[in-house]
């Protein structure tokens, strides 16, 4: 496998991964390649906007949904 050295790490960034490391009993190194794999896999395949749709709003997605009327837009006030 590949090494990875970052340098310039915030000091508080490194200590949030101790403390995440120690929480689920692993090493820093495991927490750190966890972290990696979880936000490369998560915005390497992101969800397209009309599935998200889809499912939040597919039961009301019918055929026979009306659009409403539309008008036109009102004129815009004016601000002496």
């Amino acid at each position: 496998m590949a090494a990875l050295t970052i340098r310039n790490l915030d000091e508080s960034i490194k200590s949030a991964i101790r403390v995440r490391a120690a929480q689920h009993g692993i090493s820093m190194e495991e927490e750190a390649r966890r972290l990696l794999r979880e936000a490369v896999s998560r915005s390497s395949s992101p969800v397209p906007m009309g599935q998200c749709l889809l499912a939040r709003f597919g039961e009301t997605a019918t055929e026979d949904f009306s659009v409403p009327e539309r008008h036109r837009p009102r004129v815009a006030p004016e601000w002496d």
